[in-house]
């Protein structure tokens, strides 16, 4: 079992750290984060979250289109997205498909292209043994729907805020659900009844940075080496310490995205 916090899911690929990203990893690192998932967004990022991730002690990457990017992307950029994921399934620090799903929430996106690729992205995680992270915002139900066709071996439902219920089912399907930012805020009543509601062996902890900033960072830069301050708040929440959550939610990231253990045993050989 990985010791430390890890963070599962976080954009170190993204702009906001271009001039620091050295120094914001290693202070991640200094917080105790001894792992940080960076899923890909679209096309052209691939290769870069990869390079980052090889770069960049304990951070691991996953390839996949995110439902926002579907709007801009074509056909091909799934046959790319095949290409690499056969073309580094031997990558330890690869770990998962993703950021993959459907977006409800943000108007003028094609939903039945958002399916279409959220679909395919299912089946390549199928074909390729391979978890999912999936962004799941105001599409709970259809994102369900479309798991129980094409249910892959495993997965994390970032940044969840939907009900009971929908989290149930998500947990049904092997799913965890991912715990960030949002539940600092003490308005945040759903969130903050979910992680104290669902089953403890679902709760995965991640900041999606540079977005979803906690409450002392208001409209701020998100960080990985929040997740530590983060997690203090959400144990409280639960009653824990925060070596109970440490422990919890490390296992529970590892049964989700089962490569962490094997990158951190190195038992997949490198490409």
């Amino acid at each position: 079992m990985l010791t430390g916090w890890i963070d599962t899911h976080c954009h170190l690929d993204a702009a906001e750290f271009d001039t620091d990203r050295n120094a914001i990893s290693e202070r991640a690192r200094q917080q105790g984060v001894s792992h940080i998932v960076i899923p890909a967004v679209e096309r052209n990022n691939f290769d870069t979250v990869r390079t980052i991730a090889h770069a960049t002690p304990g951070a691991v990457y996953a390839l996949g289109i995110h439902p926002m990017y579907v709007q801009q992307a074509a056909d091909e950029d799934l046959q790319h997205l095949e290409t690499r994921l056969e073309q580094h399934i031997n990558d330890p620090k690869l770990v998962a498909v993703g950021e993959i799903g459907l977006d409800g929430f943000v108007p003028g996106l094609d939903m039945d292209k958002q399916q279409r690729f959220f679909r395919r992205q299912l089946q390549l995680a199928k074909q390729f043994d391979l978890p999912v992270i999936m962004h799941v915002r105001k599409a709970q139900d259809l994102v369900l729907k479309h798991l129980r066709h094409n249910a892959p071996c495993s997965g994390i439902a970032h940044a969840f805020n939907g009900s009971l219920q929908q989290a149930d089912a998500f947990i049904e399907l092997n799913c965890c659900l991912g715990f960030g930012g949002a539940l600092t805020f003490e308005r945040a009543l759903q969130i903050r009844r979910l992680l104290t509601t669902v089953s403890t062996e679902a709760i995965v902890l991640e900041t999606d940075s540079p977005d979803i900033a906690p409450h002392w960072l208001y409209r701020q830069r998100n960080e990985p080496g929040e997740l530590p301050r983060i997690a203090h708040v959400a144990a409280e929440l639960l009653g824990w310490t925060p070596e109970q959550l440490m422990e919890r939610s490390g296992q529970n990231a590892c049964r989700a995205l089962p490569r962490l253990n094997a990158h951190h045993a190195g038992i997949y050989r490198a490409d």
